[in-house]
């Protein structure tokens, strides 16, 4: 049997699309990265804060989900910011599945407390 990977799959290619967003889900810390991500942007290093892994461990994650199309990079000065791609079906559904997961939930409760807190003056 022959192996495929990503980058035998055309890049426009919906079956290589499907391939990508599947692999990025089937990670738990690239779940609770999204539910970090699903009411603020946070920081390469905001991120890997709540993580007790490598940050090139956590660069990595982040690159899965980026080529998966599930969040963009913005360099700002030093930093590098990421934030959810919200129109993205896929992160709807995330979205609604982090309400009933145990996990999701208090992560995705700490996003929107951040996110309020960015609000404020």
């Amino acid at each position: 049997m022959v192996d495929e990977t990503f980058d035998d799959l055309a890049e426009g290619s919906s079956v290589g699309a499907a391939q990508r967003v599947f692999h990025a889900l089937s990670s738990a810390p690239r779940r609770k990265i999204l539910a970090y991500l699903s009411a603020s942007g946070l920081t390469a290093g905001e991120i890997a804060d709540r993580f007790s892994m490598s940050k090139p461990a956590v660069s990595q994650h982040l690159s899965v989900l980026e080529t998966a199309g599930l969040i963009r990079r913005e360099k700002r000065g030093q930093f590098v910011h990421y934030s959810l791609i919200e129109n993205n079906l896929v992160n709807t559904l995330n979205g609604f599945v982090q309400e009933v997961c145990p996990i999701g939930r208090p992560i995705k409760k700490e996003s929107q407390a951040r996110a309020r807190a960015k609000d404020l003056p």
